[in-house]
């Protein structure tokens, strides 16, 4: 009974690890994608952090949770932050060269145009502001 639990345990576990690891290199690709781009999207770079923002008009979770967090962001950095929105329904082919699969997606730019941090849907404004102060 023990090895049956502990075997259970170990399978749950190596599920886990796949999953993270999975979710990992997903992450990875898209920031590769992005970086490839960023020359598409912003010329010239304005030196500062860039939050790139795709959304579309039908997307609750954008207008109620993801929009006001980024203004919450803009508010308190004001000229130390550029967002650049992008609506995914006016610019597929946008997203789709970015890997954009769902919105609410952000991708943070350091101020060298180097894509950093992918953040597939809703994210909050502490979490947003703790990936800039790391840039």
């Amino acid at each position: 009974m023990s090895l049956d639990i502990l075997l259970r345990f170990v399978s749950a576990l190596g599920i886990i690890f796949l999953g993270v690891g999975a979710y990992w290199l997903a992450n990875q690709f898209m920031l590769a994608r992005a970086k490839n781009n960023v020359n598409s999207l912003l010329s010239p770079l304005p030196n500062k952090p860039v939050i790139v923002y795709f959304t579309t008009p039908d997307c609750a979770p954008c207008k109620t949770v993801q929009r006001p967090a980024l203004e919450k962001l803009m508010s308190l950095l004001g000229e130390k932050l550029h967002v650049v929105e992008i609506d995914a329904t006016e610019r597929p082919d946008l997203a789709k060269t970015w890997g954009v699969m769902s919105v609410p997606t952000t991708f943070l730019l350091d101020s060298r145009g180097e894509a950093r941090y992918v953040n597939n849907g809703v994210t909050r404004a502490e979490k947003l502001m703790e990936q800039i102060q790391t840039l």
